[in-house]
């Protein structure tokens, strides 16, 4: 089973290389753990899912480049290129902007029209080599200006067009202190198109991946490539192949097997504006947990605690809520390795408070002007305020 990826912008690019780059280097590390079939087949079960057939003896990886200009593109083949191992098809898509500076409307509604036939070319073409799809996997800015609109696009035409399959959105947090002035709408607007046409929306929060840099790895001078690295580490550790539950010997063939549909049942639509985080939540509740262990000594690992009901909401059983999955082949350069996949109250917070700073701007019409003038109207705002605050609703009444 084969993922496309989708790298959409400045953001999805980066984070591509990042990703595929240690996919690649992990799939090839010498391992000591676990006997050389198994290491043959978790190679070759990674080469299907993330590239193709090789040239030259180079790996190709199945990814769809979009951005709005060539220059980062263009970095991001160069440096793929000069691995000398593995590298993009040219399968890339240079949107050229038209004057429209970096407004999520402009993505959404002009771009994306403008350039769908391009680009959905481009994902078929790429569909097309792979013997059996599993699913996309899109890689975007959450709060970014056209890239985060157009991704909403892409997304919403890949619902249309691959129903069947899968759809993962891989989406950056912005920094609570701010990259745009607008970030907080396009957050709005960008959650609420992607939870009605993506599958699961797999969060990492820039502020806890800077803390990891900082505090962990006692970085003094972060970079964006500091933080992407760690990123791509997380979701490689996720994303690689491993055995299934407690350790038996088959080799799961989706990568995106989780089971992402679950989701709080949706009660009445709350007073618009006014949901509010009334209770101090004493830790997070959760709707689904899956841990991934590789390494040494993961069939000894104590896992009880994620057993314990008090985690869980009360309508879910431990044993529907929580999953294990283990292997001894170690990820990457690391000797033992643990990664945690959790459908949780963990954003409750985070979102509650960037819906509530979107419609207080919202509220005074600030900044309205420039999503009205490429076609997103109030009531477009309004609808997903509404959304989210529905979801906002349902997690807190885990």
């Amino acid at each position: 089973m084969s993922v496309v990826t989708v790298q959409l912008g400045q953001c999805g690019n980066q984070i591509g290389f990042e990703v595929f780059d240690a996919l690649y280097s992990d799939s090839h590390c010498p391992q000591g753990l676990c006997s050389e079939r198994e290491n043959e087949a978790y190679q070759a079960s990674s080469k299907e899912r993330f590239f193709s057939e090789e040239e030259n003896g180079v790996s190709i990886a199945r990814a769809v480049l979009v951005d709005m200009e060539p220059k980062v593109i263009n970095q991001t083949l160069s440096k793929a290129a000069q691995s000398g191992q593995w590298k993009y098809a040219q399968h890339s898509c240079f949107c050229q902007k038209e004057g429209s500076g970096n407004n999520w409307a402009y993505g959404y509604s002009v771009h994306g029209p403008r350039h769908e036939e391009s680009i959905m070319n481009l994902i078929q073409k790429e569909v097309e080599k792979c013997d059996s799809l599993s699913g996309f996997f899109i890689i975007m800015s959450m709060a970014g200006g056209t890239g985060s609109g157009l991704g909403a696009f892409v997304t919403q035409n890949l619902q249309d067009q691959y129903s069947n399959s899968l759809k993962m959105n891989q989406i950056i947090w912005p920094y609570g202190t701010g990259e745009v002035i607008v970030q907080n709408y396009n957050s709005v607007l960008t959650l609420s198109h992607l939870y009605r046409s993506s599958d699961a929306l797999l969060v990492h929060e820039n502020d806890a991946i800077h803390k990891i840099c900082a505090k962990l790895m006692n970085i003094k001078q972060i970079s964006f490539s500091d933080i992407n690295q760690v990123l791509a580490h997380q979701l490689g550790s996720v994303f690689q192949p491993t055995y299934s539950v407690e350790g038996s010997c088959h080799y799961r063939r989706n990568p995106l097997g989780i089971n992402w549909q679950v989701r709080p049942p949706l009660p009445g639509l709350p007073t618009l504006g006014k949901v509010s985080l009334n209770r101090e939540l004493h830790f997070n509740t959760s709707i689904a947990n899956l841990v991934i262990l590789r390494g040494k000594d993961v069939h000894s690992a104590d896992l009880g605690g994620f057993k314990d009901p008090a985690l869980y909401t009360s309508w879910l059983e431990p044993i529907d809520a929580f999953n294990v999955w283990k292997t001894q082949r170690a990820f990457s350069k690391y000797e033992k390795s643990a990664a945690l996949v959790s459908n949780s109250q963990f954003l409750l917070k985070p979102l509650d408070t960037i819906v509530g700073k979107a419609w207080n701007m919202f509220a005074s019409k600030a900044y309205i002007h420039q999503y009205t003038k490429f076609g997103i109207e109030e009531e477009d705002f309004l609808d997903s305020f509404t959304l989210l605050e529905q979801v906002v609703a349902s997690y807190c009444n885990l």
